[in-house]
């Protein structure tokens, strides 16, 4: 019981270790990742206008210089100067401000997507990287089988209970072998470079993939209640949301400004005679109101925002039963790489004890290296499927965390 404890535990640390490094490349991956820092960009370009949307009208200031001079009790207008400055209805600068940091939200859920699909992707080539490893090891030790299989008929031909055709077959099976070795050394370098790219460091950079994963004992149980904390449903939250605070600033910018300013008007003193205030300049205050009488406009608006939200509200919809169909997807088919993985196990114990059967027979003199090759064979089958089928299960696993996370 003890042993076992020992056992359970290293398994754990052991799950644990490659747990971290997956999560280590995906951290470099964001960081280093050219689309993720193009949204990050994005992210504060829209942060920034929550910084813009703090303005005011424009000030206007005017000048005007009388070529006739208007004459007046305490003398001759010579010039007018202006200054007027219109200010929004109150609240209409707070609602520009909301709703530009409701479109920055939006833009923040963009980025979350963008790093969970990345993530997403850097799972998925890291365990191309693990099945092109493993099955080069399954190979190497299946060529190594054969090397052993060849100096039994090596032994047998001397002795005269094997012909050389046995050998000559059990060298050609090595020879396909290593061809399939080879082939997935190719492989694995064409998928180290995709890997390396989505880093964004040196293609050429050796990446060293875990050699062997483990199924879990038991599978975890997701519900599709979990959908709802998907990125990419949230994001249909925020574009709602932005909606909302487009219209309310709508229905502020359809309420009248105000307008304050002062007018100055130089006046010449009059030479013809003294009145009182001769000379005296004109200071004069004014107030202004604009009103959107020809509204139609704001109208307009308030309808695209109605049609808006419904068609985010269709949106999300069709986006959930996507995910949906996805989510029972992965599921389905990570609980068939299960089943298979399990038939594999059973199928490669079974040709390990024919396997064995065949090597007492040799002691005997009556091996069959036929039967040799084709138990061979099958094992090669049943080890790659398996591969396969672990690698299958840790990519659909990613897509569940990908889904639901």
């Amino acid at each position: 019981m003890k042993n076992f404890k020992i056992i359970t535990c290293l398994l754990f640390v052991t799950t644990f270790v490659k747990a971290q490094q997956l999560q280590t490349f995906i951290e470099e991956a964001i960081i280093n990742n050219p689309e993720i820092q193009a949204f990050d960009i994005r992210y504060k370009i829209a942060e920034e206008k929550v910084n813009e949307a703090d303005w005011l009208p424009n000030t206007e200031i005017s000048a005007a210089y009388f070529i006739s001079e208007p004459e007046t009790r305490v003398g001759a207008q010579r010039a007018r100067i202006g200054i007027k400055q219109m200010l929004p209805w109150f609240g209409t600068i707070s609602a520009r401000e909301s709703y530009a940091y409701a479109m920055a939200e939006a833009e923040y859920i963009e980025v979350t997507i963008a790093k969970r699909k990345l993530a997403l992707s850097v799972s998925q080539s890291y365990y191309g990287l693990y099945e092109t490893r493993a099955k080069q090891a399954t190979l190497l030790e299946n060529i190594q089988l054969l090397k052993t299989y060849e100096k039994l008929a090596l032994t047998s031909v001397e002795i005269g209970k094997a012909s050389a055709v046995d050998v000559l077959r059990l060298q050609i099976r090595q020879n396909e072998l290593q061809q399939q070795k080879e082939v997935l050394e190719e492989k694995y370098w064409a998928e180290q470079s995709s890997f390396n790219n989505l880093l964004n460091r040196n293609e050429n950079m050796l990446v060293e993939a875990v050699a062997d994963l483990e199924i879990p004992a038991e599978n975890e149980l997701y519900n599709t209640d979990a959908l709802s904390l998907n990125a990419e449903l949230l994001k249909y939250d925020k574009l709602y949301e932005s909606v909302v605070q487009s219209e309310l600033l709508n229905k502020r910018e359809r309420l009248p400004m105000i307008g304050f300013g002062v007018d100055y008007l130089p006046v010449s003193e009059r030479t013809d005679m003294q009145v009182i205030d001769n000379g005296k300049d004109i200071l004069m205050p004014m107030a202004s109101v604009s009103i959107p009488i020809f509204n139609s406009k704001y109208s307009s608006i308030s309808k695209q925002n109605e049609l808006r939200r419904k068609e985010i509200e269709t949106q999300k919809n069709q986006r959930l039963n996507v995910l949906k169909s996805a989510f029972s997807l992965a599921i389905s088919q990570r609980n068939q790489a299960r089943i298979k993985f399990n038939t594999q196990l059973k199928n490669l114990n079974q040709a390990r004890d024919a396997e064995e059967i065949l090597i007492k027979s040799y002691e005997t003199g009556t091996i069959d290296f036929n039967d040799v090759l084709d138990i061979q064979e099958l094992q090669l089958k049943f080890q790659l499927n398996q591969i396969e089928s672990v690698q299958n299960f840790y990519i659909q696993q990613s897509i569940i965390n990908y889904l639901i996370q």
